[in-house]
């Protein structure tokens, strides 16, 4: 849940960033430009505790993953076209 509450965060940073700026006044399309660049280091000083959060959870979950042997990221349908591709591959290259 901290990674969503992070991305929800720098979401309204970057609204409210937007909102302000338009209504001071720039409105072209360079006002999402601006606000973006301005939301990303507002939320890099902002939200350090939300973001190490997000980043505590992301490690914990690869690591439960790393101990219970799970090492395939793909899913079982992508896992399978890899496979056929890896065959095909081997198949070449004895060839």
């Amino acid at each position: 849940m901290p990674f969503v509450v992070y991305s929800v965060l720098r979401l309204a940073l970057f609204g409210a960033c937007l909102g302000l700026l338009w209504w001071a006044g720039l409105r072209t399309w360079l006002v999402a430009v601006a606000a973006a660049f301005l939301a990303w280091g507002l939320s890099y000083v902002l939200l350090a505790g939300p973001r190490d959060a997000a980043a505590r959870q992301l490690a914990e979950r690869a690591e439960r993953r790393r101990a219970a042997g799970d090492r395939t990221v793909l899913g079982r349908r992508a896992q399978e076209d890899a496979d056929v591709e890896d065959a095909a591959d081997e198949a070449a290259r004895d060839s």
